[in-house]
């Protein structure tokens, strides 16, 4: 096995390489840039918003069921980032998290111990050489009932913090760059709900660069106003897209 190389040392998830790296943990990282998608989320003052790019991929399929948007609990919700098999069996698994600790304690569950739930076991996954990490970066957004609304992210190797903006997928080092720039003009403590939503919208456009229509992003929202997860219409992402327009 040759020296500074992954030649052997990717074989097995639980092998340090001399340079103390996990290649696998380092693929997974790569396969959720492997789709060609980017996500936003951020969070205001009284709302939080996620905005991802949506790619269907053959002309046959059914648009209404391509979604990258996911349904945690009544209030909570996810846009997954990556390998989407991936993303729909951490979905099923933190649905039943939620729904278990709904069950035990009569409150809907915090975003904070969710996140950890979900970041704990993928970060099980980087530990044992009959498992693999998921290859999928998750963003959780929520109403939390005491601290109000909450965004977190989870990635393939098990740590999960809290953010007023961040980004997942291909461009995701661009948008966190465009976001770092614009929250210094805008707080996002000071963002109103429709602000915060085209804010993201807004942060997407810039980094991919592009124009879009409704059809091509999907947009979730959880707000005081209305504390259910929430995914947008196009009639509604339509409205924001042509706001932003005007603006410019």
């Amino acid at each position: 096995m040759s020296r500074g190389s992954s030649s052997g040392y990717d074989r097995h998830i639980t092998v340090f390489s001399p340079e103390g790296r996990l290649y696998q943990v380092e693929y997974a990282f790569k396969a959720v840039k492997a789709p060609g998608i980017t996500s936003i989320a951020v969070r205001g003052k009284d709302s939080v918003c996620a905005v991802t790019q949506k790619k269907v991929p053959d002309k046959l399929i059914d648009p209404t069921s391509v979604s990258h948007m996911f349904r945690l609990s009544e209030n909570h919700g996810c846009v997954s980032t990556g390998v989407i098999t991936d993303a729909k069996a951490q979905v099923q698994r933190s649905r039943k998290e939620a729904a278990e600790f709904k069950f035990d304690y009569a409150y809907e569950v915090p975003v904070d111990y969710l996140a950890k739930r979900i970041a704990d076991r993928n970060q099980v996954y980087t530990q044992h050489a009959y498992m693999r990490p998921l290859g999928v970066a998750m963003m959780l957004i929520g109403m939390d009932e005491e601290r109000g609304p909450q965004l977190f992210k989870c990635d393939p190797a098990g740590y999960f913090i809290g953010y007023h903006a961040c980004a997942a997928g291909q461009k995701d080092q661009e948008a966190v760059n465009y976001l770092e720039k614009k929250l210094k003009d805008a707080p996002t403590s000071e963002l109103s709900e429709a602000d915060t939503i085209q804010m993201a919208i807004a942060s997407l456009q810039a980094v991919i660069a592009t124009d879009f229509k409704a059809r091509d992003i999907e947009v979730a929202v959880v707000s005081a106003k209305r504390p259910k997860f929430t995914v947008l219409s196009d009639e509604d992402v339509e409205t924001h897209l042509t706001v932003l327009s005007e603006k410019d």
